[in-house]
């Protein structure tokens, strides 16, 4: 906080006491409601200023946990009614037609290290990028209201005071987001995150990746799986579709050289993908990550590494082999 007067009786210091246990959950519940990580560390952020601002006006009738959701909550309501979402630039290559063109072009993923550790263990389908973009297809307070009951597991009644609504209307909200999810997001459950198993698909997949070889690609991908590629709209559906997309790429397509990193991403595998540059370095091509299914890949998510790598902690540009060795 940059006031550094009391409210109160609270100093900076006990302020930040009082808060600092909830930041990677708020952080979490922000982007979960906006869907991109620059959006929710400025809602975190105004959710923190307006708390410190509004410390006088809390009286303790909720706990500081509900309070701060209650501020968050609707900060992010206000930014879903009143944000001005960024252009999007022409795909930087010539790809096949999709399959169809998505809504969300402002989806980014979010580093497991800045996810609130809790409920990467304990409500890990609900980082997924799946659900995080029906979150953003979903009318705004149906989203907040199936993330405060069904994720978070707040009471109607609590709920219904963050929101200014009655309890029944909790409920009725909670019942036509709960509709709308379950036509959406198919039952699926892959392999336990940072399982051997979840490793071997991933080494595998890796190895696939870096030859540039399709048809091994393809053969790890599940009969229904999904290639996305935010902020493009461009979606592609089945092994079929998704093969094509591949051989179209240009380090596919030129048969350059291919590294990649691994990190994680909202609870699952994801890879910084470089390719060969002439000079012999590796410039960075993008953000994949991968969503695990029973019975292999279900969806590949690619996104651009300019905004995304300095996040996961990757580099633009690996240097070329043996660069200093003469």
């Amino acid at each position: 906080m940059t006031d550094s007067s009391t409210t109160r009786g609270v100093d900076e210091r006990t302020f930040r006491e009082l808060t600092e246990p909830y930041r990677a959950e708020l952080r979490t519940h922000c982007y979960r409601m906006l869907g991109s990580m620059y959006d929710a560390e400025d809602a975190l952020q105004e959710t923190l200023l307006a708390a410190w601002r509004g410390m006088a006006e809390f009286q303790q009738r909720s706990s500081v946990r509900t309070w701060l959701y209650r501020i968050a909550t609707n900060r992010c309501l206000n930014f879903r009614r009143t944000a001005l979402r960024r252009p999007v630039t022409p795909l930087p290559f010539d790809a096949p037609e999709p399959t169809r063109r998505g809504e969300v072009s402002w989806l980014q993923p979010c580093p497991d290290a800045l996810l609130d550790p809790q409920q990467v263990l304990s409500a890990r389908a609900s980082l997924e990028l799946a659900f995080i973009a029906l979150l953003q297809q979903l009318p705004p307070r149906q989203a907040a209201v199936l993330v405060l009951c069904d994720v978070l597991e707040f009471s109607s009644a609590e709920v219904a005071g963050m929101l200014g609504l009655t309890p029944i209307a909790v409920k009725a909200v909670l019942q036509r987001a709960r509709e709308r999810l379950s036509r959406s997001v198919g039952e699926q459950s892959g392999p336990v995150p940072e399982s051997p198993a979840e490793r071997r698909l991933g080494e595998r997949f890796a190895r696939a990746f870096e030859a540039a070889d399709v048809g091994a690609v393809v053969a790890l991908l599940t009969d229904e799986a999904w290639l996305t590629m935010p902020p493009w709209p461009h979606e592609y559906h089945g092994r079929a579709a998704i093969g094509e997309f591949l051989r179209g790429i240009p380090a596919f397509r030129d048969r350059a050289e291919i590294r990649l990193q691994s990190v994680r991403a909202n609870a699952q595998p994801a890879f910084g993908c470089y390719s060969r540059r002439a000079d012999g370095s590796f410039r960075a091509t993008g953000l994949l990550v991968t969503t695990y299914g029973p019975d292999g890949i279900s969806a590949l998510t690619h996104f651009p590494p300019a905004e995304n790598f300095p996040r996961f902690g990757l580099p633009l540009a690996l240097p070329a082999p043996d660069a200093t060795i003469s």
